[in-house]
């Protein structure tokens, strides 16, 4: 799709958070990944964390930064699978004002040519909750490499036509 030069670009503040029982900063590759492309594309990584499995010790993260004005989007990774520890959606869930299902679909669609018939197992999922919007991933480093790449790297850039993300920002609050 193309890019409109004559839009200047707007840096977009993003939270990153990884879900899991396992996994350190020292150890959180997924993370990593999604750290150096968010700040590849020009991005601000307004802050970090890692919370275990536990849906309201996520939500609890996803409100905090739900209300700080000096975060304009959080992308998790991990959590996302079928598993009785798998629980991201539904944390999302309970934070969500606007559930965004084509995104769920579209990186389905993506990964389907990288795995085949296991994206199926997959719920990665995106909301808007209070003016914040938050897209959740697999956990894998191909997952947010498939995620970033093919979906938010476009739909986070203002210039991005024939729409995105971004322009919408100062509109997701309207009643």
């Amino acid at each position: 799709m193309p890019i409109d030069e004559g839009t200047p670009f707007r840096s977009v503040r993003i939270a990153v958070l990884t879900v899991s029982d396992t996994r350190g900063l020292a150890d959180d590759r997924s993370g990593d990944t999604l750290v150096a492309r968010i700040e590849g594309a020009g991005h601000e990584v307004a802050d970090r964390a890692i919370v275990r499995d536990d849906t309201d010790t996520i939500v609890a993260r996803l409100h905090a930064w739900i209300d700080d004005a000096s975060v304009d989007c959080v992308i998790t990774t991990g959590g996302t699978g079928v598993t009785g520890r798998d629980v991201t959606p539904e944390a999302v869930e309970r934070v969500a004002d606007k559930m965004i299902p084509g995104f769920g679909e579209l990186f389905r669609w993506l990964s389907y040519d990288k795995i085949g018939t296991s994206t199926i197992q997959s719920r990665a999922c995106a909301c808007v909750a209070r003016g914040t919007y938050i897209f959740a991933l697999p956990g894998s480093t191909g997952a947010v490499k498939d995620g970033w790449d093919g979906i938010l790297a476009s739909q986070l850039d203002i210039r991005h036509r024939p729409c995105n993300f971004v322009e919408l920002m100062p509109r997701l609050m309207e009643r």
